[in-house]
């Protein structure tokens, strides 16, 4: 395989400066891997490896560095100072990131690479120099071999070159045949006329027409501007060397998902889904297919006092080009339009742009840095320690509207998850998401809130209905919205409706909550569909223990005890409750579920002692025990204190020997729900 000029270019502007490797040793090894610089190639145990070029030439670099620092002004001026509108700080990180990717190396504990701290980069690995391989054309390319054809070739030979390869060579022999032979110089140039004519025919019926557009890109070689149509946002990277700083760039990358999809006609993959991948080392090809995208924008943020330096860059994925790349600095008081900013450049750059709405009203940057505090702890599941950064949103900048939103997501996760009463948070969540409604009309995220607050509060289904509807308008890609209205559906036994919203929900947002399609199956009581997508889902997220508590709710719906009991244990493992764990066996073991279910009783009321616990929640357990008195006084108690619970209790079969009693039917009834049986 002949070398192209190109690449022996600029492997000899890598190597000869620092005159580490002489000429006659341009094959090197270090550890298992080899590079070939003649052949511009990197192999392991006589395996190709697929590197790109940039990360190529910097590898070469690298190891011609001989073990001393090249620091990364060096490599900007021999890889990167005759390109323009290039990112090269990103661009370095980028390549350095490719070249441990196919070296399978850990930064952490690199084996080839070091890391000098605000440097540069250091090769590690002993070289050892290694004879050329003979297979292959190993040699410098001849002076002949590296002629241009004339311009008028250089019309005419893609148009042959179209043909096949040997008609290709046959075009340039003769070209070299003409240059050689004077007799020939006439018939040259009409043959020469002929083919530039032919060439313009050819090329003027690609441009009038997209079919030969595409036939050109697949007959002549050439590629066709890259188009993308859905985008994955991954965490930008933390480069402030502060990890209390992760809120920041989760945040920002949260916006700029945000953002995009409103600025865009692109489909944007949810928070959720590009959550996964922060911190973590795979190709971007095989996180593009695992999207299903067919672009990547991925970057980095750092601050530092009042400074903010954050790059982007935007990937073609199937390919793993390199399209555009950017970096702004900001001062921290003018942050809050940067993710706006960004996303609009970028779907103007992909031909995505939408008519632009009336730029928002001034955000306080310690408001909108509190929020993103604030949404980062309460995505980590940490709501008591979100309520304090959202108030202080709202403190800061009465009128900001997401702050608002946020106070509202506290108080309804809270409430149903059951961590606060319903006296602490139903009336202080409406209230909240109402003041962000009214502050911006446009946010979804406010509407869902509020869709929220009046579900649990007022127990108005069709009002709440009405304002999850709002949210999904706003934002048809809104996974969240589909979620809840799946939550309201299922409580109206609208059961089909619910899985079906569900299933857009997950659809959206697979990645979301792995539980929740399953969950829908299970208040429809098919629970063999609920097992069955709870099973499949937990292959890929095994260490979810939602998808252990769902399963082992489905079980015991069906009477499968000791299945049930194994995924109570494998809840509380992934829970880290060793304690809990051998209680539960023991209890197993000495007294069958029963026995379970008698330790829960007792375990809740133990608890109830410091925290609060919903009385629907003991409902339940007695219900399982059979124990008619006991359920119904509590049901009766979580009524009073107006527990979201009792929306769903008509879904679970442990209630089933209530449902003739009339003191049963009267709290259904006075909740508002339709009876179910």
């Amino acid at each position: 395989m002949k070398r192209d000029q190109t690449d022996v270019a600029k492997t000899d502007a890598i190597l000869h400066p620092r005159g580490c490797f002489p000429v006659a040793f341009r094959v090197f090894e270090f550890g298992d891997f080899k590079v070939d610089c003649n052949r511009f190639e990197l192999s392991r145990a006589g395996r190709a490896l697929k590197l790109e070029r940039k990360p190529m030439e910097l590898l070469i670099l690298l190891a011609a560095g001989n073990g001393h620092l090249v620091t990364r002004t060096e490599i900007i001026e021999r890889l990167w100072d005759s390109e323009v509108f290039v990112d090269t700080e990103h661009g370095i990180n980028t390549a350095i990131r490719k070249i441990r990717q196919v070296l399978d190396e850990d930064p952490e504990r690199p084996r080839f690479i070091q890391t000098v701290t605000g440097k540069g980069y250091r090769f590690i690995a002993p070289i050892a120099t290694a004879e050329p391989s003979l297979s292959g054309d190993q040699s410098q390319l001849s002076p002949t071999e590296t002629n241009l054809l004339d311009i008028g070739d250089a019309v005419a030979y893609p148009v042959l070159a179209a043909a096949s390869p040997t008609q290709s060579q046959t075009a340039h022999d003769a070209t070299q045949h003409r240059e050689t032979t004077p007799g020939n110089a006439h018939n040259s140039r009409l043959i020469l006329w002929l083919a530039t004519f032919g060439a313009a025919v050819v090329l003027a019926f690609i441009a009038i027409s997209p079919a030969a557009r595409g036939l050109a890109a697949r007959f002549l070689g050439l590629s066709a501007r890259p188009q993308i149509s859905s985008l994955a946002v991954l965490p930008l990277d933390n480069l402030s060397g502060d990890p209390s700083q992760d809120y920041f760039a989760d945040g920002m990358t949260d916006e700029l998902i945000t953002m995009l999809a409103k600025n865009s006609t692109l489909r944007v993959v949810s928070r959720t889904s590009v959550m996964q991948y922060k911190g973590v080392r795979r190709p971007l090809p095989e996180i593009a297919r695992a999207l299903g995208v067919d672009g990547i924008l991925e970057g980095s943020i750092a601050r530092s006092g009042e400074k903010v330096h954050m790059t982007i860059q935007l990937i073609q994925a199937p390919s793993d080009t390199h399209l555009w790349a950017e970096s702004y600095d900001r001062d921290a008081s003018d942050i809050v339009s940067l993710p706006r900013e960004a996303a609009q450049t970028i779907a103007k750059r992909l031909n995505s742009a939408v008519p632009q709405a009336p730029l928002p009203r001034y955000v306080n940057p310690e408001a909108h840095d509190a929020y993103l505090r604030g949404r980062y702890l309460w995505y980590a599941g940490q709501y008591a320690k979100s309520f304090g950064y959202f108030k202080k949103a709202t403190e800061l900048q009465p009128d900001y509207a997401p702050g608002w939103s946020g106070l509202a997501m506290y108080y309804g996760a809270s409430a149903i998850d059951g961590q606060k009463s319903p006296a602490e948070t139903l009336e202080a969540g409406e209230e909240a998401a109402t003041k962000a409604v009214q502050l911006d009309d446009t946010l979804p995220e406010a509407h869902l809130t509020l869709c929220a607050a009046i579900y649990i509060n007022r127990w108005d289904w069709t009002r709440s209905d009405q304002e999850c509807k709002r949210a999904i308008e706003l934002d048809p890609e809104f996974a969240e919205a589909y979620h809840f209205r799946a939550k309201i559906l299922a409580t109206l036994n609208r059961n089909q409706e619910a899985i079906e919203a569900q299933k857009k929900a997950t659809e959206l947002d697979p990645f979301a909550r792995p539980f929740a399609l399953a969950y829908s199956y299970f208040l429809a009581r098919q629970y063999d569909v609920a097992l069955t997508d709870a099973l499949q889902r937990q292959e890929s997220t095994p260490n979810d223990w939602a998808l252990h508590w769902i399963l082992y709710r489905t079980y015991r719906c069906k009477g499968m005890y000791k299945e049930a009991t194994s995924e109570l244990e494998k809840m509380l493992t992934l829970q880290r409750d060793e304690a809990s764990v051998a209680i539960v066996r023991r209890a197993f073991q000495q007294g069958g579920y029963k026995n379970v279910v008698r330790w829960q009783v007792d375990d809740l009321k133990k608890k109830s002692t410091s925290q609060y616990v919903s009385p629907v929640d003991l409902s339940l357990l007695y219900a399982q025990l059979g124990d008619r008195e006991k359920t119904l006084s509590l049901l009766e108690q979580g009524y009073r204190e107006h527990s979201p619970l009792l929306l769903w209790v008509q879904n679970d079969p442990a209630y089933d020997f209530l449902h003739s009693d009339e003191r049963y039917r009267s709290i259904i009834k006075r909740v508002g729900l339709p009876l179910a049986y």
